[in-house]
């Protein structure tokens, strides 16, 4: 139960250094986007990817030729969905979500909010986050691909493509509140 013998343990050792070595090779081979979490799938292959390294370690029944495989197939998979969202328009709009703007200009987008099941003490947090006192400062709130929210602070300038130029939301009729004290 504590202890099966000195071959689980050296296993753990060597198998484990090979395939951190691989894993650390492959992943600077690939680039920084493999590990980024710019979207979903690369949320996904980021933690495929620990959980193959963990199953190798662990997992008698897993040949590190095997572990070594899975990384590279990752890897491998990730680059090719990066290579055609690049290239592909269509592609690109199917594996990414764009980002939403929740807050405008001091003001909640409900409508936005409820569609992305974000809450207003999560906004609120966002700002507190950022060091913002008073939300009616705020340029906006958006909820980002990977989950996160960036607080916009000042304005764009007139006829300026601006920082919320690709951001769903931005001058749509989604019912607003006030959050401005009365």
């Amino acid at each position: 139960m504590f202890f099966d013998g000195w071959y689980g343990l050296l296993r753990v050792v060597v198998v484990g250094t090979l395939a951190y070595a691989a894993l650390v090779l492959l992943l600077r081979a690939s680039g920084k986007r493999t590990l980024a979490k710019l979207n979903a799938f690369d949320l996904i292959v980021t933690v495929a990817l620990g959980s193959t390294l963990a199953t190798v370690l662990l997992s008698k029944s897993v040949a590190l030729a095997e572990g070594l495989a899975a990384f590279v197939l990752l890897a491998g998979l990730q680059y090719l969905v990066a290579w055609l969202s690049v290239r592909s328009p269509r592609f690109s709009d199917w594996v990414k979500s764009e980002p939403t703007l929740l807050l405008h200009r001091g003001r909640f987008l409900d409508g936005a909010m409820r569609a992305q099941r974000a809450t207003r003490s999560e906004i609120l947090a966002a700002l507190r986050n950022a060091g913002v006192a008073d939300p009616g400062q705020v340029a906006a709130v958006v909820l980002e691909n990977d989950g996160s929210l960036s607080v916009v602070q000042g304005e764009a300038r007139p006829g300026g493509a601006g920082a919320l130029a690709d951001v769903h939301g931005e001058g749509d009729a989604a019912p607003e509140r006030d959050i401005r004290p009365s």
